[in-house]
């Protein structure tokens, strides 16, 4: 039976207000570009879609994803961390070198480590909102300082730029259950950071969409100003924001740790790029005021996907930061192209 004109029309109405929301989700381009990388590498790697491959493809992305969630919220917020990167390497450092100079329960270490670590995260934004200088050159700061402080203290303590290992003390066994413990899903060898990556999408996706705080995170990356002068508390908002990447840069950092037993004092220089990467590949504006922790977490699988692509189609590694770059310039223009044609339709 042919549709009358008058029923297309309907249905084209109907359809209408569903395309213009699509449109205007802003992980819609990062969805379309991990598609694409998905079909590629199924193409050029005959191990990529094997269970093993993904295992490792979700478990690379994971450990990208966790930090890259509320790095989009702070950008959301109209704000930048560049310590994010060596924040997970001393969270690391400190549960490792509290536990073993004081030959302590290793949870006592990881304890300490969470309250150090927040007060990484306080500093940057208490320091932000007292100084009103540029995020970009706080944190820069603080990347500094922290890279310094890794290195000089590990040396200086231990002797050696890696820590002492930990894994024969009371404690750890737990510890690494809780942190870096691996799950049997359906046949699949899934690590335990997969579940920390997707328990931060939902908690993050919750509080952008569901709660007051989340309506004042959009409005202080928008226009802090207007925010302000309706009632918004800005300061509260950005100390939070900071707090929550410190949060995930402890999850990340006992992860780190609980692998591996001991920790390279000079890790993590340069991740904090990625995590940025990741949210802008996922939708987030640079300028603040749009994004989603769903489209960072995409941003993350497509990092994953592409280190991981890379190896399995056994091509050089070092092609992977080309890939990257490419992921990120094609992301970014068409995210950019979508958010124009949803304004255009709205």
């Amino acid at each position: 039976m042919t549709a009358t004109p008058a029923a297309l029309a309907e249905d084209a109405a109907a359809r209408g207000p569903v395309v213009r929301r699509l449109l205007a989700r802003p992980e819609l381009g990062a969805v379309v570009g991990a598609v694409a990388v998905l079909v590629f590498f199924a193409v050029a790697a005959d191990d990529f879609l094997r269970p093993a491959g993904l295992g490792t493809v979700l478990y690379a992305s994971s450990t990208i994803g966790i930090m890259a969630v509320p790095v989009a919220l702070l950008m959301i917020g109209g704000e930048f961390d560049l310590s994010a990167g060596v924040m997970v390497t001393s969270s690391a450092l400190v549960s490792s070198m509290f536990s073993y100079q004081m030959t302590a329960n290793v949870w006592v270490g990881v304890a300490v480590s969470l309250l150090v670590t927040l007060a990484i995260g306080f500093f940057n934004g208490w320091t932000l909102t007292r100084t009103r200088l540029p995020s970009f050159i706080i944190t820069l700061g603080t990347f500094l300082m922290l890279t310094g402080l890794n290195l000089g203290l590990t040396k200086l303590i231990g002797g050696t730029v890696s820590t002492k290992a930990i894994g024969d003390m009371e404690g750890f066994a737990s510890a690494r259950a809780v942190f870096a413990s691996e799950l049997t899903v359906g046949g699949f060898q899934l690590r335990i950071t997969i579940v920390w990556w997707l328990a931060l999408v939902a908690a993050a996706t919750w509080i952008l969409l569901r709660t007051r705080a989340g309506n004042w995170v959009f409005a202080v990356g928008g226009n802090a100003e207007a925010a302000r002068a309706v009632g918004v508390p800005v300061d509260r908002t950005r100390i939070g924001l900071y707090a929550g990447v410190a949060l995930a840069a402890w999850i990340s950092g006992q992860h780190l740790l609980f692998s591996y037993d001991v920790v390279q004092s000079s890790e993590g220089v340069g991740n904090e790029l990625i995590y940025i990467a990741a949210a802008v590949i996922g939708g987030c504006l640079l300028t603040g005021g749009y994004g989603s922790a769903a489209g960072a977490a995409v941003g993350a699988l497509i990092f994953g996907m592409t280190s991981k692509g890379i190896v399995y189609a056994q091509w050089d590694p070092n092609w992977f930061k080309f890939f990257l770059g490419a992921m990120l310039l094609l992301a970014t223009l068409l995210n950019a192209w979508i958010r124009r044609r949803a304004e255009a339709s709205s």
